[in-house]
C-alpha cells in the first residue's frame, strides 16, 4: 500500500512521538523506504533586525552554521535508532518554511503517507505560532497520518 512514509522532525520529544507510528506502518505494510526531514527555518530576514542592532555579521553566520551542524547531528542520531530497530530510514535536511517544505518535499519525491505530529498548542499560541500540521494536513495530496502528542512516549 506505502512505498514512501515522510516523517518531519523538527528537534523536539513531542515531534518524534510519530516515530512509534512510523515504526508500526513501515513494519506492518512493510515500506520500503522511510525519510525523516528536519527543515531548517530560515533567519535571514532576522539579520536586518540584528544587523540594525548592531549584531556582526559573525555572529549571524556562526548561528546559521550551528543551526545546520544541529540538524545534521541531530536527524544522524534518530536516523541511527531507528535502524538499530530495524526500520530503513533516509535523511532528508532543507532550509525554508516548514510546512511549505513538507508539502514540496512529498509532492516531488513520491511520498505516499506523511506521518507527523502535532504539538498540541490551541487557542492564542495555536494562532500566534500557526500550526505546520495544520497547514500540512490542509493542503497535503497524500494521507497524513497525525500523532497526538497525549500520552505520547518518545524515543
Amino acid at each position: 500500500m506505502y512505498k514512501k512514509i515522510l516523517a518531519p522532525l523538527d528537534g523536539s520529544e513531542l515531534s518524534e512521538c510519530s516515530l512509534e507510528h512510523l515504526k508500526a506502518v513501515a513494519s506492518g505494510c512493510q515500506v520500503p523506504e522511510a525519510v525523516l526531514l528536519y527543515v531548517i527555518e530560515p533567519i535571514e530576514e532576522e539579520y536586518t533586525h540584528y544587523r540594525y542592532h548592531g549584531i556582526p555579521e559573525e555572529v549571524f553566520d556562526q548561528a546559521v552554521k550551528d543551526a545546520e551542524a544541529y540538524a545534521k547531528d541531530y536527524i544522524a542520531k534518530v536516523a541511527d535508532r531507528m535502524k538499530k530497530e530495524g526500520i530503513v530510514v533516509d535523511t532528508v535536511i532543507v532550509r525554508g518554511r516548514p510546512a511549505e517544505e513538507i508539502l514540496e518535499y512529498a509532492g516531488k519525491n513520491g511520498v505516499d503517507l506523511i506521518v507527523l505530529s502535532t504539538h498540541g498548542r490551541s487557542g492564542i499560541s495555536r494562532w500566534a505560532f500557526g500550526s505546520v500540521t495544520d497547514r500540512v494536513l490542509r493542503h497535503s495530496n497524500v494521507p497524513v497520518l497525525v500523532i497526538a502528542p497525549q500520552g505520547c512516549r518518545a524515543l
